[in-house]
């Protein structure tokens, strides 16, 4: 898939058919995007579990931190990544190694690696990336 612009179509199923969303690089700082996204996701209805070593065990929006993927103790729909480009490839293939593999795997702003991209299309999975889903919900869903 060309990852350069994405059908709108594309991204409001992903938006309306996704209910848990793992969200790596959560913070519990206000002031940091994936906590306002995180946040945002939650009003929309979204189940949304925060993925972060160094805050595991911990709360972040009242939701409780895990420390990777293979630690959140439910299947998930989709995982949004707040975490720099050089980490999707792994989180790939940590991601697709799952019992049960994420339908979806969405990069933030500025994350995108064209070839963590295609193998994680390899094993089914979608993928999403250099967008927001709190700047396309609205955009799409609302």
């Amino acid at each position: 898939m060309n990852h350069d612009r994405y059908d709108d179509a594309y991204i409001a199923d992903i938006l309306k058919t996704t209910k848990t969303i793992a969200l790596l690089g959560a913070s519990p700082n206000p002031d940091r995007p994936s906590n306002g996204v995180m946040r945002f996701l939650l009003s929309k209805g979204y189940t949304v579990i925060p993925v972060n070593p160094g805050q595991a065990g911990k709360e972040i929006l009242g939701q409780t931190v895990y420390a990777k993927l293979s630690d959140i103790p439910q299947p998930v729909d989709m995982v949004d990544v707040f975490r720099a480009p050089e980490f999707l490839d792994g989180i790939v293939a940590e991601a697709a190694a799952l019992p049960q593999p994420p339908q979806v795997i969405w990069g933030q702003l500025g994350v995108r690696d064209d070839d963590a991209a295609a193998k994680a299309e390899a094993a089914g999975i979608k993928v999403v990336m250099n967008r927001c889903p709190a700047i396309e919900y609205p955009r799409l869903v609302a």
